[in-house]
């Protein structure tokens, strides 16, 4: 997808705005202040989202980060209808970067690796899924597989991204399950999730700067991963 106009001024404020409130949350996790992670939460995607349309991103970007904080908002009760509202709307993120990624060819090898992976994982929690969430967990791991799985076209960062967002997303499910977590299991969620969009974000910024260059400039200049962010 071709960029749109950005903000230039915005794009560095946007960025340590998004780091430091990033920052805040973590900490708030790591000393279990939970109304510090309460109200930094909702401000994460939705500062991640206004730097990437500063940057110029494309819509598919924007509209994939604020499906995240939809999901983010919805995932904050403690409901099972919040938490199915909250993982529709993730499946829509996922929709939007995988129409984001286009038809790059996929790496076969990847995939079978992704596929292999989700189906030891749903065997690992499924006695511990409540029935009714298994279809829909089913349904949504394919998706966010997918996800991981194409991310790659968009180089490295956005690869490592794709991964990341499933280890998040996997711990996640392993207390829905009712499976044992690791120590500090809210923090490593933040964390990963944050990585993740992070470099799927600056992956997806990247990938249009090198359609941007001239079909004569640094011809057979190989620019490996996303541009660097200011």
């Amino acid at each position: 997808m071709s960029p749109r106009t950005g903000a230039p001024r915005l794009v560095r404020p946007l960025l340590l705005a998004f780091l430091a409130v990033a920052a805040v949350d973590l900490a708030g996790l790591l000393a279990g202040a939970e109304p510090v992670h309460l109200v930094a939460k909702p401000l994460l995607m939705p500062l991640l989202a206004a730097h990437a349309a500063a940057r110029g991103g494309s819509r598919a970007l924007v509209a994939a980060l604020l499906c995240g904080w939809a999901g983010d908002v919805l995932l904050m009760p403690a409901s099972e209808g919040a938490f199915l509202a909250g993982m529709g709307c993730f499946a829509a993120g996922h929709v939007c970067y995988l129409v984001l990624f286009g038809r790059a060819r996929p790496r076969p090898a990847a995939g079978l690796a992704y596929a292999a992976v989700l189906v030891a994982f749903l065997a690992y929690l499924w006695p511990g899924l409540p029935g009714d969430l298994r279809v829909p967990l089913t349904g949504y791991g394919l998706l966010l597989a997918a996800m991981a799985w194409r991310s790659g076209a968009l180089g490295p960062c956005a690869a490592v991204g794709g991964a990341l967002f499933l280890l998040s997303d996997a711990l996640i499910a392993t207390g829905v399950a009712g499976r044992a977590e690791p120590p500090g299991h809210d923090f490593w969620i933040m964390l990963t999730y944050l990585a993740a969009q992070y470099l799927l974000t600056r992956g997806a910024l990247g990938a249009p700067a090198r359609q941007e260059r001239p079909a004569g400039a640094a011809a057979g200049v190989h620019r490996g991963g996303g541009a660097p962010l200011p």
